[in-house]
This record gives C-alpha cells, structure tokens and sequence, in this order.
C-alpha cells in the first residue's frame, strides 16, 4: 500500500510517496512559483541558428527557450521528409508558434520546448498530432496490449495520437473515451486562446503537485491520500471521484502539537535520504557527488564486516547499495549521467546480479531510466531522464 502524504504550508506545499513506511518520492511546490514542465505557450521566434539546427523563441519567461528542428518536424518519424530540411526553412524570426515545455530551464539554460503536443490523463496520454497508437511497455499481456491498441484506433480521429496508459490495463472503453474526450477540450481550450492572445503568453498550466500525484500514482481502491488542509482536500476529493467515486476519500490530519510531515517521520527520512553521506542498514554507506555534466555514488563497506568471504561480503554490500540507489535517484530526482563506484567484484555473475537489481528497483520509477553497463574501470553507467532540477528539501 501507498501513503500519499501532503503537508500544506502558507508558503510551500510539499508531497511525500511512501511505499511500506519508506519515502520513495518527494516534491515541493511554493504556489508562486510552479514549474513549467508540460506548459503551453504561445511563443515568438527571436533567433533562428541553421548552424546548430535550432531555434531561441521567447515564452515569456526570464530565459528564451529553446526549440531544436526535430521537435517543430511531424511527431510521427515516417511522416517527416527524408532529407531533414534546415531549421530556417521550417522558422523565421518573429514568426508566432504554439510550443510545450519538454524540459525545465536548468542552470544557466533556457527551457527546451516541442511542437509535438500531449496531454496527460488518468489513463492516456493525448497527442492532437501525432498519429499513431501506442501501449505502455509496462503492460505484458499481448491479448490486453492488442485490445488497448484496437481500442486507442478506433477512438482516435483524423491526426490524433493515443498512448495508452499502464493504468489503463482491463479499463473499460467508457473510462478511456471519457478521458480522450476531456483531453480534446483541453486542446481546444489552448487553440482558442492561441488564437485570441498574441505571443508571448501562457496558454496552459499543468495541475499542481498534488493533482498530478494523484493522476499518475493514485490507485484510490489500495492507497490512501491524508493531507493536513481542509481545502487542499475538497479539491483533491473533486479529483478523485473523477477517477473512483465510490473510493473519492481523502483523509485529514488535524494535529496540533506537530506536523503532518513530524507525525509520520517524513522530516527524518528527508534529512537522511538528502545527505551526502547516506548509511546502509547493513553497515556500508554510499557518498553522493554532483557535477555540473554528472552525478558521482560511490559504495563502500563502512562498518559492514558480514559475509564468509571478502567477494561475499562485497557483493551483499553492493546488492543493498543498487536497492538503496535505486529509490535515492527517484527521491531527490537525480536526473542526467549518473557513474556508480561499486565495491570492486572479481566475479562476473556478481557484477551481473548488482546491475539486474538495480534494473529491477528502477522498473518503479515513473521517470525513464537506462543502466548502461559496466566500463572497463569497473564502473557502472546509468542515465536518468532529466526534465527539471535535481531536488533539495526547501
């Protein structure tokens, strides 16, 4: 089961996941500054660059973004031209498009945007252009992906693209069309204003932490939601009976002697799991660097002494270390190259088991991630999409 739990603060809302007790996602939101992760905006092109096949366009926001030639070609790669044409033939400058965030400004950079449209629901994700039907990979049963891929051609229309949601599997087509169809007015919601307001401007915000939890990682029949704001919850319930009307329940914390966040041991966890140095329960610990091109997690065997051999003792370290990292890279949302220092291995089938149960452990994460191998160093590379900047307790 999974604990949803929301403290709501006058100047921060923060959310915490927890999965038997232990904190496996956190975020934080000051409601003056939301991100812009999935943002609509109408946008003017400020500067067209042939040389690096891209383009500056201004959003409105502190920084231009920045919009690369494959993100303004044709969503779908058998439509767009076999010779890909220059970025100057496709834009010019103070010319107006509609664009969407794919990608937070991170440090020094701008935000990158895309022309290839979608928008989330509870069980699809809606592509207004980009036409095809695709399943998640998260579903295995070929009998359900061919129902859901059937389903998503038979609903779509004209240009419209569908990817079919993990949720989604043994959903009823009602449900899924009823999603489609909210999902259609929100792409007209944005056409209208796009065409009603000149760049640069706004035209759409994704939900606030809190709905977007409960869309992507709500299952209301198994988990439970407890927030400490009464109006927080009335908002959340509206969401809710959206997706269960009959499981629309959500708890509400009144303690008055401590926060929600003290009253279920989500400040300890925090202070932990953000550390440098962050102890195994077996007695090892992993130390984790950040650079501005990667993030370094080195493993060591700290007080851990266990194991009838040296190679066991390592590989059992190691194991625990993969587990541990796997769930620290989706708590502080450790995004980009990421090099794991394991603890030197001389067997191969031990090297083959540390990076199966990191594979595994990352299977959770909502966010994409990629274990490369292992270098001839002895190093393990792993990429981690990153679409924002890393996290830190506010």
């Amino acid at each position: 089961m999974k604990q949803m739990i929301v403290q709501c603060q006058q100047q921060m809302t923060q959310m915490a996941l927890l999965e038997e007790g232990r904190l496996v996602e956190y975020a934080a939101e000051l409601p003056r500054k939301r991100g812009i992760l999935g943002s609509f905006f109408k946008a003017r092109v400020v500067n067209v660059l042939p040389g690096m096949q891209a383009a500056f366009v201004d959003i409105g926001q502190r920084k231009n973004a920045f919009l690369y030639v494959d993100d303004v070609l044709h969503a779908h790669l058998d439509k767009q031209p076999e010779l890909k044409p220059s970025i100057s033939e496709l834009l010019k400058v103070g010319q107006e498009i509609v664009v969407q965030v794919l990608k937070e400004a991170v440090g020094s950079k701008g935000a990158r945007v895309t022309t290839h449209f979608s928008l989330p629901g509870r069980w699809i994700v809606y592509m207004p252009r980009a036409d095809y039907v695709a399943v998640s990979k998260k579903i295995e049963r070929e009998g359900e992906r061919a129902r859901l891929k059937a389903m998503g051609e038979q609903l779509r229309t004209g240009e419209e693209g569908v990817i079919i949601r993990t949720v989604s599997e043994e959903m009823s087509r009602e449900a899924i069309e009823n999603d489609l169809n909210q999902l259609r007015q929100q792409w007209k919601a944005i056409q209208r204003k796009a065409a009603e307001h000149s760049a640069p401007c706004e035209l759409h915000r994704d939900l606030s932490i809190v709905q977007r939890l409960i869309r992507d990682v709500f299952t209301p029949e198994q988990d439970e939601l407890i927030i400490d704001s009464e109006e927080q919850a009335k908002e959340a319930e509206i969401l809710l009976r959206q997706i269960s009307p009959e499981k629309a329940h959500v708890r509400i914390f009144r303690g008055a002697e401590e926060t929600i966040f003290k009253a279920y041991g989500i400040h300890e966890q925090l202070e932990r799991d953000f550390a440098r140095k962050v102890w195994l329960q077996g007695g090892g610990y992993i130390i984790i660097d950040h650079t501005e091109a990667l993030t370094v997690i080195d493993v060591n065997t700290g007080k851990f002494t266990g194991g009838s051999n040296l190679e066991e003792t390592v590989t059992r370290t190691n194991i625990e270390a993969a587990e541990e990292i796997a769930r620290l890279v989706r708590v502080r949302d450790i995004g980009g190259i990421i090099i794991i220092d394991f603890i030197d291995m001389e067997q191969e089938e031990n090297r083959r088991e540390v990076s199966s149960v990191l594979e595994s452990r990352l299977k959770k994460d909502r966010t994409k991630s990629y274990v490369v191998g292992w270098t001839r160093l002895g190093l393990l590379e792993m990429t981690r999409k990153k679409v924002r900047e890393e996290k830190t307790i506010l």
